[in-house]
């Protein structure tokens, strides 16, 4: 029920950001907005996302996942809602950045953490494989859904369309508040799979200060924050190499770019089966999700390679695309199996959370904003490409000083040093 819970989520969380990039032009040529106008609602959404993500791991550590699933369901509802309402921009910016941003904040540390707490060592990373494979299912199903309702009506139909995405919203997000479910120790019971290597720090319960003193966070952070700027960077770039760089026609630059959708929905089950299989061959759990993060950017850096002679060949630009949905696997959960693996679970939704208002408030906006601006000074997109190899490999060697271990701060009234080990 927990990963049911979270597929849903997830599914959620990447609809409002696919839905967006086909709804921004009608709304646009309809409103009379500049499309830099349309996107500061993202913008603005994705900066209200970053800093709702830290609340939304202090509820989930209190109260568990159903009251943020419940926030999630009516703000995430009224976010398309509202916004198929409105006639200014101003009201746009709030309907849309504000609201919409407190929803998808609402989703991710919440499915990525509720996951986490219920599977430890050689089992998270296939259960949260199958809640992640939410995300490319909706950039399928929900653009195949927003191209339809866009195509039976007017200049207004978004209007139309964001009314339907919004019941979609409402009915998927409640389901998920029946399927959500606390952590297992209040029910009395301990999580499924035991971490190789020595029992889960459960016995000690971080601080997000405590945490925050140890390079382990500062080290994933910034390993993820790196990805993250490489990650966005190609996303909103890719396809406008293929096409004024490449000579591409849009619709096959868009073809290509969806492969990576279609095979993340079979790339997510299958390299988080492989990420517990290395954890099992490793005996120790902080080992393999490691390996893991150093792999996950070197696909990212030899996706990029390949990218950089799709010009030669369409094959060599499919096989790009097949091994940045190995790489979108990887990252993105992996980074919170590592961070689990090495303070437990008891406070991870906090430190979690604030790890994801740092990242996320920086990383997509940064890595989008380097791409378009080394476009403008060079005039070609290899330059934003490059940059993406140079982020990835910095993410590698960020990724290479992950310590297996943390050690927790000596409590004063027992003296009892309690060991995180991985």
């Amino acid at each position: 029920m927990t990963v049911a819970a979270s597929w849903l989520a997830v599914f959620c969380l990447f609809g409002y950001r696919a839905t967006f990039a086909i709804l921004k032009i009608p709304m646009s040529e309809d409103l009379g907005w500049t499309q830099s106008e349309v996107t500061l609602g993202y913008s603005l959404m994705m900066a209200i996302y970053a800093v709702t993500a830290y609340f939304s791991g202090m509820i989930l550590d209190k109260w568990g996942t159903r009251p943020v699933y419940a926030i999630a369901t009516v703000f995430g509802a009224l976010g398309f809602v509202l916004t198929s309402m409105v006639s200014s921009h101003f009201a746009y910016l709030f309907t849309f950045g504000v609201v919409g941003g407190v929803a998808t904040g609402m989703l991710w540390v919440t499915s990525t953490v509720s996951v986490r707490k219920w599977y430890v060592g050689k089992t998270y990373g296939a259960m949260w494989g199958l809640a992640f494979a939410g995300a490319p299912l909706a950039q399928f199903s929900l653009a195949y859904v927003t191209k339809a309702s866009l195509a039976d009506g007017g200049a207004d139909a978004w209007r139309g369309t964001m009314m339907l995405l919004g019941g979609i919203m409402f009915v998927a997000l409640a389901l998920a508040v029946v399927m959500a479910r606390k952590g297992p120790e209040a029910y009395g019971v301990k999580a499924n799979g035991t971490p190789p290597g020595g029992p889960a720090r459960a016995q000690y319960e971080w601080t997000v200060k405590e945490a925050f003193g140890q390079y382990a966070v500062w080290a994933v952070i910034l390993m993820f924050l790196t990805s993250m700027m490489a990650e966005f960077l190609i996303w909103t770039q890719v396809v406008s190499f293929w096409v004024a760089d490449l000579g591409w026609t849009s619709d096959t630059a868009i073809c290509a770019y969806s492969i990576i959708g279609l095979v993340g929905i079979f790339s997510m089950p299958i390299m988080g089966k492989v990420s517990d299989w290395v954890v099992e061959k490793t005996g120790n759990e902080t080992v393999g999700r490691k390996f893991m993060l150093i792999l996950g950017p070197s696909t990212g850096v030899v996706a990029c390679v390949l990218l950089l002679m799709s010009g030669q060949s369409m094959t060599i630009a499919y096989v790009s695309c097949v091994i940045f949905a190995v790489y979108w696997a990887i990252v993105p959960g992996g980074v919170v199996g590592y961070t689990g693996s090495v303070f437990g679970a008891k406070t991870l939704g906090k430190i979690w959370g604030m790890c994801t208002l740092i990242v996320m408030g920086i990383g997509p906006f940064a890595g989008s904003f380097i791409g378009g601006y080394l476009k403008d000074v060079s005039g070609s997109y290899t330059y934003s490409i490059y940059y993406a190899i140079g982020s990835f490999f910095g993410s590698i060697l960020l990724a290479a000083s992950l310590p297996r271990m943390v050690h927790a701060p000596v409590k004063k009234e027992d003296d009892i040093s309690h060991h995180a080990h991985a």
